[in-house]
């Protein structure tokens, strides 16, 4: 197992005592306290109204010097499950021990009829493998949890979703393995200076009712700048939907915030090799990042592995889709027998309000491996979220294998580029192969339309490709160290066959 399938970003988690008392002292046999579907959106409106308390990380001794290895022999016992032996529930939930990067405790409350209790934590929750179990308090908490749900066959109970670290969470669909994860929100995401890591502080899990196929968390997310109250409804399924309800309340201004947003990692693929020595044709969770604009137009832009760090902005209003996606799928593709990522899901968010004018915001990372995400797309309002205030965010998002918005469109399967045979190495041969209806009786030949911001296109042809689909070429003499756009999509008698494929050329 990699190390960066296994560990997420940590960040501080505060407790929340003297906001809510409960919640402190539930653990200590307090009474279970009223919930409603106000509850936690009262809290956070509560707690934005307050200086930012910095979180208290203690740990004992035994804890804090745990290093990875055996920080992965503290696993909770799989008997212990909570609602394992609740009828008909179609979910149950394991916690994850404080420790190593984990540190700051998550809060975890069970709702059931209309009363929230605090889960307290104990050691014989966990199996510590060969390590003595250690002399620990119920008051030390949990770092998070995952749920688990019959996915892949109905007599097993399959890891669904994992929540762990700042506002991270990551999810899989049937068939499928982690990949990308998601945030809660994203704040500074490659600008200069630090980066914020709001954290998700405190749970609610809902118990399910027998049979139920859907589940209800509720989350306390906070951090210096904002506070947010989240709902997640998680469908899982051939395609794990998680219904999401966020509400946010700024502490300071957010000009530049990030809505839903997308964490994956792209180290390199055909498109980009340079410097690469590696027996494997390509490594990435995500290969590329699709768009549904508000104007009806269905947007592919391969991902990158760039020489320094380049943000991306595609303007819009009122999106209805984007997502990071992984659309290779066969071992032949990637080669790789331990890392599988052609299981990797894609994931990607469906607006349920009018969101308005902003862009779909794109930050590629330089990376020299493949163990750490590089990769961040996201949803930036051109208005500022001011302090004081209150927005509110629903989206459905999807976790799933690559999706078909508009079937009839022929959609982007690789994009090669590599030297123009000659003497000039300069010039760049660019193939991009497409899906569609080529070798189907009476299926013309499409004409190709491409474009550069900069730079000169010369050479554009489109053919069919044997075993089906197109393949567009076209050659591009760049303009010098300039970026340019370039721009290309398939049309018949001007009307587009296929989605438009972008990509930012830089040298």
């Amino acid at each position: 197992m990699r190390r960066r399938d296994f560990l997420t970003t940590a960040m501080a988690v505060p407790l929340l005592g003297g906001l809510w008392p409960a919640l402190a002292a539930a653990a200590e046999g307090a009474p279970s306290e009223a919930f409603d579907a106000d509850t936690v959106w009262k809290l956070a409106r509560e707690l934005a109204a307050r200086p930012y308390a910095p979180p208290d990380e203690t740990l004992p001794a035994v804890l804090a010097a745990a290093d990875y290895d055996r920080y992965r022999d503290f696993r909770y016992r799989p008997d212990k499950a909570l609602w394992r032996d609740l009828p008909g529930s179609r979910f149950q939930a394991q916690f994850f021990h404080r420790g190593f990067l984990f540190k700051p405790p998550v809060d975890i409350h069970v709702v059931a009829d209309g009363r929230a209790q605090q889960v307290p934590f104990s050691t014989s929750l966990f199996d510590y493998g060969p390590n003595p179990t250690p002399a620990l308090q119920p008051e030390l908490g949990f770092a998070g949890f995952r749920l688990h749900a019959p996915l892949n066959n109905p007599g097993y109970f399959d890891e669904l979703c994992v929540f762990l670290g700042a506002s991270y969470f990551r999810a899989v669909a049937k068939g499928l393995g982690y990949g990308l994860s998601a945030r809660g929100i994203a704040l500074g995401s490659g600008d200069p200076g630090p980066e914020e890591f709001p954290a998700f502080r405190a749970f609610w899990l809902h118990r399910p009712e027998p049979g139920a196929d859907t589940i209800t968390l509720d989350a306390l997310l906070d951090g210096p700048s904002v506070v947010g109250a989240f709902r997640f409804r998680i469908h899982p399924g051939e395609e794990t939907i998680f219904e999401v309800d966020a509400r946010l309340f700024p502490r300071v201004d957010l000009p530049h915030v990030g809505i839903a947003p997308l964490t994956s990692m792209f180290q390199f693929d055909a498109s980009d090799r340079g410097g690469v020595d590696d027996y494997r044709p390509a490594v990435h969770d995500s290969d590329g990042l699709a768009l549904w604009t508000g104007t009806d137009e269905q947007v592919w832009r391969p991902l990158r592995n760039p020489a320094a760090i380049q943000h991306s902005g595609f303007q819009d209003r009122s999106p209805r889709r984007f997502g990071l996606m992984q659309r290779k799928r066969t071992f032949s593709d990637f080669q790789d027998a331990e890392a599988g990522y052609e299981g990797r899901p894609s994931a990607w968010v469906e607006p349920l309000d009018d969101w308005g004018p902003g862009e779909v915001h794109l930050v590629e990372i330089p990376t020299g491996d493949e163990y750490q995400d590089n990769i961040v797309a996201f949803w930036r309002p051109q208005a500022p979220l001011e302090a004081g205030s209150e927005s509110r965010w629903r989206y459905r998002l999807h976790w799933t294998a690559s999706p078909r918005w508009k079937p009839g469109l022929a959609a982007v399967e690789a994009t090669r580029i590599g030297a123009r045979p000659g003497k000039d190495r300069s010039v760049r041969l660019i193939v991009v192969d497409f899906d569609g209806d080529a070798g189907e009786a009476g299926a013309a030949v499409p004409e190709i339309e491409v474009s550069a911001s900069r730079g000169t296109v010369t050479h554009p042809v489109v053919h069919a490709r044997p075993g089906g689909g197109w393949r567009a070429a076209f050659e591009f003499a760049p303009d010098g160290d300039a970026a340019s756009e370039l721009r290309m999509r398939l049309h018949r008698g001007g009307r587009a066959i296929s989605e438009t494929w972008t990509y930012r050329w830089s040298a």
